[in-house]
């Protein structure tokens, strides 16, 4: 169970490293909001086809919690993409996919806060050492610049973005036991909803770009792998090991999209984003041994 559970979540956050790099090759080809709402027309429309018995076999089920998962799909498919994609306008594709990797710490503050659930000293460790690189990230290999609040706007939103997706992940608990493709349908659904207005306010501040050639490639990757594919194992993930320990490999997110960023965009890498890789990585390794020795205890 652990091994599938891994290869699912390394294939989520293999994907998700893509959707980094998709984010800046989406800049001046398809506007942020655009990118949103299409991705979730056509993912609700390729899953429709495939999720309608389970649909109403599910509905008694699904119909008392659908104000949860309203809030799931607004938070976790819409409002974390929207404030993803725009943060791409003002920072780096290796920025973001570094900062990604605060989701989890958040995860672990929220379960423990909401929920009481309890942590090892080895996630404890593996929290603060991610922590310190995300920040090392964020201020550019500068701490002072954190105290000082010098962040850039596009970080600065990436840590929006954090927050919505980790709520997300720790709603995910609480939602029914229904059939994955029911649950994605009904998730894209209310994300597609959420949508509209932040399109309609591209359109009504002439902030809109129809998506040309490279956009649609844009659309496509999105809609295929971080959206259908990547929320179907991530949830899957979830389920076979738990919130606290699937959020962690959310941390592998920087190192597929690092990789990404340098070979496809051609984005500089520097000595921080090394150290901080390094920290990332080492807080997963802690957080996970030790998520492993709580659940077998």
């Amino acid at each position: 169970m652990h091994r599938q559970a891994y290869v699912f979540l390394c294939l989520t956050t293999l994907f998700w490293g893509g959707n980094a790099v998709a984010s800046r090759l989406a800049v001046g080809h398809v506007s942020p909001m655009m990118l949103t709402t299409l991705r979730w027309i056509i993912g609700c429309a390729l899953l429709a086809a495939f999720a309608w018995p389970h649909l109403r076999r599910d509905w008694p089920a699904i119909r008392p919690k659908l104000p949860l998962l309203a809030a799931l799909g607004t938070l976790g498919f819409t409002g974390f993409n929207a404030v993803f994609y725009s943060s791409a306008q003002f920072t780096s594709a290796i920025n973001i996919a570094i900062e990604q990797g605060a989701v989890p710490m958040v995860i672990f503050v929220a379960n423990f806060v909401l929920f009481r659930q309890r942590v090892s000293f080895l996630q404890i460790a593996g929290f603060v050492l991610s922590l310190v690189g995300v920040a090392l990230v964020a201020s550019h290999g500068e701490f002072s610049r954190l105290l000082d609040l010098d962040v850039n706007f596009g970080d600065a939103l990436m840590l929006v973005a954090v927050l919505l997706y980790a709520g997300y992940t720790v709603g995910l608990r609480l939602k029914p036991n229904i059939h994955w493709l029911s649950l994605m349908f009904v998730l894209s659904f209310f994300a597609l909803l959420a949508s509209l207005p932040l399109v309609a306010w591209e359109i009504a501040t002439d902030r809109l770009i129809v998506p040309d050639f490279q956009g649609w490639m844009v659309v496509f990757y999105v809609v295929l792998f971080p959206s259908i594919f990547a929320q179907t194992l991530y949830i899957r993930g979830n389920e076979l090991i738990g919130g606290n320990r699937a959020g962690l490999f959310i941390n592998l997110v920087p190192i597929f999209g690092t990789l990404l960023s340098i070979v496809i965009l051609r984005e500089a890498f520097f000595t921080y984003h090394a150290v901080a890789l390094f920290m990332v990585l080492g807080g997963i390794w802690m957080a996970e041994h030790g998520g492993r020795k709580l659940a077998s205890r």
